[in-house]
Parts: structure tokens; sequence; C-alpha cells
């Protein structure tokens, strides 16, 4: 039953990336030909014309389509139009270092602060604790990532100057975007851990490992918290997205050369092949991670069954 669930969603995965694609691909053409945006203001028609011959924007869009198809099935993912001379896969290979290291501690930075906040607002149910655990989770949900990295860059790097206001360095570099960029997602994870513990505090086999004498510190974060991760583990798959997509606004506001920055400026250019490739790196990721997260869920919740 594994197997051929694994293979429907395998399945399923490539239609959605296909699909991903000719979305993108169409979307990109809308917003205009990239020969206006970088060609300079006193370009001659004959130059122009000769721009859209080299990178094959003359050719009917469907014509276009095939090819951009046929490269990529090929590993080729085309030339950047605005950085002349480098590769598409070498921009993605130079900037996704960058945007992985940050997502990775905001991931991080997210689960060391939601998952003891949710337990603790569980346990302590209507107390100041939870009435306060649920409000920080309110707020966080509520505000913008831009806003939110504009007012901790004019706390902590303008008044109190305690950490650099934009760039890629050190560890002091990634502080304020990772923050930023996990903020939202403390607040996501704090209240599906609160909701699924509450579930599951009352459970008969907790009562019953209380009742065998089993210490209460035992009982909740091995008992209770495993069972109740079942709904944050699937949530990994939405965060995986989040992050990558709130990658675009941390990234610009801080100034982090990742592949968030990239695809901004990529877009205000016009690159086409940049554009849609970064977009289908964020959709496969997201895909793959919804994917892992479905097997995952199976194992760590034995009473689903797939038919």
């Amino acid at each position: 039953r594994m197997q051929r669930f694994i293979l429907v969603r395998l399945f399923h995965t490539v239609i959605a990336l296909w699909a991903i694609t000719v979305v993108v691909f169409v979307l990109v053409r809308f917003s205009g030909s990239p020969v206006d945006a970088l060609a300079p203001a006193e370009g001659r028609v004959e130059d122009l014309i000769a721009l859209e011959e080299y990178w094959g924007l003359d050719k009917p869009l469907i014509v276009q389509y095939f090819d951009y198809m046929g490269k990529i099935f090929q590993g080729d993912l085309g030339d950047s139009y605005k950085w002349r001379g480098t590769t598409v896969a070498e921009l993605i290979a130079k900037r996704l270092p960058a945007t992985a290291q940050l997502a990775g501690v905001a991931l991080l930075i997210s689960i060391v602060i939601a998952v003891p906040m949710g337990v603790f607002a569980a346990i302590r149910r209507d107390s100041f604790l939870d009435s306060g655990g649920k409000g920080f989770a309110m707020i966080g949900q509520a505000v913008p990532p831009f806003w939110l990295g504009i007012i901790v860059i004019w706390i902590f790097a303008v008044k109190l100057n305690w950490l650099p206001t934009s760039g890629k360095g050190g560890v002091s570099h990634i502080i304020l975007p990772a923050i930023t960029m996990g903020w939202f997602q403390v607040a996501a994870i704090m209240r599906l851990v609160r909701s699924s513990m509450l579930d599951t505090l009352d459970t008969e086999y907790v009562n019953f490992a209380r009742v065998k004498g089993i210490p209460e510190r035992k009982v909740i974060w091995k008992h209770c918290l495993r069972n109740a991760a079942v709904a944050p583990l699937t949530y990994f798959g939405v965060i995986s997205a989040a992050i990558l997509v709130g990658s675009i606004t941390t990234e610009t506001v801080f100034a982090w050369p990742g592949l968030g920055r990239l695809i901004l400026e990529a877009t205000l250019s016009r690159d086409y092949a940049v554009v849609q490739a970064v977009v289908l790196l964020f959709a496969g990721m997201d895909i793959v991670g919804n994917l892992v997260v479905d097997v995952l869920y199976a194992y760590v919740d034995p009473r689903i069954r797939f038919n």
C-alpha cells in the first residue's frame, strides 16, 4: 500500500510541476519583453530585433515553450538575460546556499521557541501563560514580515547598534533576517502544538501512563508530545514553502544575497529564464517536502491507512 501511495504521489508531483511550468511561462511573458527592460534607450530598432532573434523571443509562444521544456529535460536551465555570460544554473548554485542557510536558521529558531511555548500553554490551559501565548500567536501571524524586518532593523541595528543592518557576513548578520523570517512560523507552530497537546492530554493512554506512576514530565514530553507532533509535522510541508516565499521580502529588506533577492531582481528586469527556474525550484521543493511529510505522517501515526 505504501509503495502504491508513493507512486501515485510521484505521478501527482510530475503533473503539478508540469502545470507550474506552463503557468509561469505564460505569466512572465505578460510582463513584457526583456529587450525593452535591458536594452539601452538609444538602441536602434534593428538591434532590438537582433536581440529578440538571438534569445529566440521572435518565435511563437508554443515554439518557445517546447524549446524551454526540451532544455529542461536536458538539464539546461538556459542563460540569463540580465547577467550576460552567466547560466541560470550558475546563478542558482551561487545564491542557493545563502537562502538555505537563512531558511535553516529561521526554521530552527521557530521550532526551538514554538514547541516549548505550545507545550507549556497547553499544560497551563486558561492561565496567564496560555493567554500570553495565544496573544503572541495572534500578533505573530498578523505582522507582515517586511514591516517586522524594518522594525527590528530600526531597534537593534539603528537605535541599539547591536547588530548589522543588512548584508551577509558573520553570525551577527543572520540573526535579524532569521528572526524576521521565522516569526510567523513560531506563532503558527505554537498554535498547532498547543491544540494537538490539548487533544492528547486527556486521552486514555495518557491517563493510563499516569496511573502506572510514570513521571509527569516523561508523560508530557514523551507520550503526549510524540502523538501531538502529527499535526505540526504535517504543517512542515507548508512551512518549507512559506519560508521560501518569505525569503523574497526578507532578503530584499536585509539585502541578503539569496534566491529571494535574485528572483526579485530577475522579475524587475524581465529575465524569463531566471524567474522560471527559481519558481520551478521553489515549487519542486514545496511539492517534494509535502510528499516526504505525507510519508512520514504514515509512519508517525500507524492508524492512517492508504487505499
